[in-house]
């Protein structure tokens, strides 16, 4: 089943979403879309239903974003990709756990004879517990109002940039930023100045998504990052949450070994493939 409306979706999704935290994704931004900050983006869904109708997978896809695609079998990414290139023929990615993202890619390459490629592979973590830094870097969380917009709207330029992302999304930074201004899910470290950010999504089955978060160059290795991603997380268990995740590139070691040193451990991973012509 393929849809563009919400009022259209699957009653089961959310349930099916919120079994397993790998899924959080797509639950977060179906909460956006949901609220109204998606308007004009035209997204598409995708589902398949087992004989109990129970869902087998969920996809989606907001523009200029990647497919994000739930854990399936070959045999269902095959009958995802030929109903979704009748719907999204110029689809530029797929995201989601490794095997499910390289079966999409895959079943979508011998329909089209095009190119995939790596573009990036991340790792995802979670904490239940925080580990307090040894030593807290000056200044506090605090989170992010109107006036900070044009600086968030640059430091979300930079940091599409710098980690690989859909090269897009920098063209979206504008309206991502707007988007969470207006949830209240945008949070800065404030030392005399604005240092660092990090956004935070709304608990889903008890799970608080961190990220993205971003010092810019001038401002690393002090110890903000870590602070904030720290603070962010006492707050989320304290409000009840059940734990907090973050998703971290693979080819960054140092915040991989940042998010480890506060409490985050390892589970999964992630990929992102690009898919061209």
């Amino acid at each position: 089943m393929l849809t563009s409306s919400l009022a259209e979706l699957h009653p089961k999704v959310d349930g099916f979403l919120a079994e397993r935290v790998e899924r959080n994704v797509q639950a977060s931004l179906l909460v956006h879309a949901r609220a109204g900050r998606m308007a004009g983006q035209k997204p598409l869904f995708a589902w398949s239903t087992d004989e109990h109708d129970g869902l087998l997978f969920f996809a989606m896809r907001i523009p200029p974003w990647p497919l994000l695609v739930s854990e399936l079998e070959d045999d269902q990414a095959e009958a995802l990709v030929e109903s979704w290139l009748a719907e999204d023929p110029d689809v530029p990615g797929v995201s989601g756990a490794p095997a499910t993202a390289r079966a999409v890619a895959r079943a979508w390459q011998k329909r089209t004879e095009g190119e995939v490629r790596s573009r990036m592979r991340e790792a995802m973590h979670l904490l239940r517990e925080v580990i307090e830094p040894s030593a807290w870097p000056a200044g506090a969380l605090r989170q992010a109002q109107q006036e900070d917009r044009a600086l968030l709207t640059s430091w979300e330029r930079a940091f599409v940039l710098d980690s690989g992302i859909t090269p897009d999304a920098a063209d979206e930074a504008e309206r991502t930023i707007a988007r969470r201004l207006d949830s209240g899910s945008q949070f800065i470290w404030q030392d005399g100045a604005p240092v660092s950010t990090l956004a935070v999504s709304p608990a889903i089955a008890g799970t608080v998504r961190i990220g993205p978060v971003y010092t810019p160059p001038e401002h690393r290795r002090r110890g903000y990052a870590s602070a904030a991603v720290a603070t962010a997380c006492v707050h989320a268990l304290a409000e009840g949450a059940y734990q907090c995740m973050l998703f971290t590139d693979l080819a960054n070691p140092t915040s991989n070994k940042i998010y480890a040193a506060v409490g985050f451990q390892r589970f999964a991973d992630w990929e992102e493939l690009e898919l061209s012509r």
